[in-house]
Parts: structure tokens; C-alpha cells; sequence
């Protein structure tokens, strides 16, 4: 079914929205009274949650951060028959509003989570592929951040070597350097020697 403009605008606002809700922020305060903004790196994400909150709580929190990246994806693919330009746009939306929160003074998080429930709706073999990347990288290295990073650079390449679209392979492009971009400052504590490790040398 062709969307209407109209529609398509809603759906895009609706998926900032949506991308907006910092499920870490509220599952921290709510369970543990405490602010994650200002809790170890300050970031409301997965990790930071775990460390700070619990792991039980960060696994929360990575689901639902996830499931903002998958259902606005999911559904417009599923609902309308638009262009893949168009169902890109969806999908930023939704990470930028994660990244830029509108709730917290577009301050936000690194934005992995959310982009892992994108590309598990849009191309969720290449995904669970870096998925694997990401946990064996975490394993080897105990950096989270790195493990984020080269899975996110990576995505693309995966794209490519699969044979899917270009756009698909210029969204995920894209969000390889969004991600990157809002892990600056751990690329700063790494190349400082300063960077936490997830629980020691060898996590896993």
C-alpha cells in the first residue's frame, strides 16, 4: 500500500519519538534510584546500565533499545510499498532520535542497540553476522566500544559482499559513522589507555 505524504511525515516523526525514549535513563532511575547521565561513562546505554545497574537491567535496556530500531523499521516495510530511500529515512529517524534525544537535550547514546533492531529488520542475516563480529571482538579485546565500532564499520562490507542494494549498503554506511562519531570519547579513553574493559582482560 503507497503511503500518503502526510503519513510518511508521521511515521518519521513518530520513529524520532520513539527512538527519543531513554530506556536506560528511566529503567536506572526506576530500579536502582539513581542517575545513569552521571553514573560511570554517563552514557544511557546497554553497557553502562549493566555496569551500574545490573547486568539483568542492562539486558532490559538492550532490548528495548533495540526493539526502537526494529518495530518503526518492521512495520513501514511491512505496512507500505515505498522505496528503500524512503524506509532508510525511517531508520535514521529513529537513531538520530536515540542519539539526539529530544527528552534528554538531544544529549543520548552511542546509538548500537537501536541499530541492531534496524538491520534485524532490514537484513537480519548480515546483522546476526555482525552480531558475531561484535562478541568475538568483546571476548578478545574486554572493549566494548571497540567491539561496537568494528561491527558497525563492517555492516557495510557484509551489504556489499551479499549482494544487497545500495541504498541499503549507503544506510549502513551512514550509521558506521554516527556511531563512531558519538563514540568519541571512547575512542579518545582507548588511544589514552583509559578505556573500561568489560569485566577484565577476557570477558568471555
Amino acid at each position: 500500500m503507497l503511503a500518503p505524504a502526510i503519513l510518511i511525515v508521521l511515521f518519521c516523526c513518530g520513529s524520532f519519538v520513539l527512538g527519543a525514549v531513554p530506556f536506560g535513563k528511566l529503567i536506572a532511575s526506576g530500579v536502582a534510584h539513581l542517575d545513569i547521565t552521571k553514573r560511570g561513562s554517563g552514557n544511557i546505554g546497554a553497557t553502562n546500565v549493566a555496569r551500574e545497574a545490573g547486568v539483568k537491567w542492562g539486558i532490559i535496556t538492550l532490548l528495548l533499545d533495540c526493539s526502537k530500531g526494529f518495530v518503526p523499521a518492521f512495520l513501514f516495510m511491512h505496512l507500505f510499498d515505498q522505496s528503500e530511500l524512503l524506509l532508510s529515512g525511517i531508520a535514521l529517524a529513529t537513531l538520530l532520535g536515540h542519539q539526539y534525544s529530544i527528552f534528554l537535550g538531544f544529549r543520548g547514546g552511542r546509538g548500537v542497540a537501536t541499530a541492531l533492531g534496524i538491520f534485524l529488520a532490514l537484513s537480519p542475516l548480515e546483522c546476526l553476522i555482525g552480531a558475531g563480529i561484535f562478541t568475538g571482538t568483546v571476548c578478545f579485546s574486554g572493549f566494548v566500544s571497540v567491539g561496537s565500532m568494528l561491527a558497525a564499520c563492517i555492516m557495510p562490507f557484509l551489504l556489499l559482499a551479499t549482494r544487497r542494494s545500495i541504498t541499503l549498503v549507503a544506510l549502513s554506511a551512514l550509521v558506521s559513522v554516527l556511531i563512531c562519531i558519538r563514540h568519541k570519547d571512547n575512542i579518545r579513553r582507548l588511544l589514552a589507555g583509559e578505556e573500561n574493559r568489560w569485566r577484565g582482560r577476557n570477558p568471555c
